[in-house]
């Protein structure tokens, strides 16, 4: 499975959309900073198991580059999560399925600045036909609401959190070459590192973790969920996935994050299904098959 990088590029965003719906659950029950601190432990001490073997053949270079691997968990992991969680208490679904949308054009954008790597007319058209889709599920079938859309701190959250993780994409074309799996583990205890300094300073100290005691059952099945699926699950499918097409190729797989969103929204939050869904759904998927066409015709 490892080797088919568009169901790697499948998998990863319907994880990532589920790790949205398992958010917005527990807003109010679990604080933003202490749901990361349970994630990002949890799937380190998840991972460690599976890593350790390949963490010992690869010991020489993790040692040498130690510093760059943590890096990437606490920009790609911790950062991009922690602002997505805090944003989402302040904004809306629809602003933030919006703003995620951003990503493709984002990475898109900075790999032409840093890297002049180009993208043809017919990959930024599927791009822009797939963001339409987005937009089209994230506003319920009326577009218009964009227009009257109210721009808060929430939304700055999610923006930022876009931002960070454009830089983590666009910065694994110079991972150090180590098993995925090693890659991982230190990238992971790098995230779980912060995650725990962020709990301290903001998310009112290490002694909230005590408050778990009194959790609902919502809150452990969500701190499972977003400990295993979208962290170690859907970056290990994302980052191999880059790894096998380009940055440039895998960035329209981020307009299914809101697609999967919406059917888990309406698996379990409950919401319906309504017609505009399976519109928008047929536009992302048709956007994203043309922008990899053209990116295929024109390296043919």
């Amino acid at each position: 499975m490892l080797d088919q990088p568009y169901l790697l590029l499948v998998l990863a965003p319907l994880f990532w959309g589920g790790n949205v719906v398992a958010a917005k659950l527990v807003v109010g029950e679990i604080s933003p900073f202490l749901l990361l601190a349970c994630r990002c432990v949890l799937a380190t001490l998840f991972i460690l198991p599976f890593s350790y073997r390949h963490l010992r053949n690869d010991w020489a270079e993790v040692k040498r580059t130690w510093p760059v691997l943590m890096a990437f968990g606490i920009v790609g992991y911790a950062f991009f999560n922690v602002l997505l969680y805090v944003g989402l208490t302040m904004t809306t679904a629809v602003n933030s399925a919006i703003e995620q949308a951003s990503l493709p054009m984002l990475i898109l954008g900075a790999n032409f600045l840093f890297f002049r790597v180009r993208a043809n007319l017919l990959q930024i058209f599927g791009v822009l036909l797939a963001i339409f889709g987005v937009i089209l599920t994230a506003t319920h079938g009326d577009p218009s609401r964009l227009l009257r859309m109210d721009i808060n701190l929430g939304d700055g959250f999610v923006i930022l959190a876009c931002l960070a993780y454009t830089g983590y994409t666009l910065a694994l074309r110079f991972r150090p070459k180590v098993h995925m799996f090693s890659f991982m583990a230190v990238s992971f205890f790098g995230a779980a590192s912060s995650a725990v300094i962020m709990l301290a300073l903001f998310g009112g100290g290490l002694g909230s973790v005590s408050t778990l005691a009194h959790a609902s059952p919502t809150v452990w099945l969500v701190i499972a969920y977003v400990a295993t699926f979208p962290s170690m699950f859907s970056q290990i499918a994302y980052a191999r996935g880059v790894e096998l097409v380009g940055a440039n190729r895998a960035a329209p797989s981020h307009n299914l994050i809101p697609v999967f969103g919406t059917l888990g929204s309406v698996l379990i939050l409950g919401e319906s299904l309504e017609g505009y869904h399976f519109l928008a759904a047929g536009i992302i998927i048709f956007g994203i098959v043309l922008a990899e066409w053209a990116a295929r015709r024109r390296t043919a």
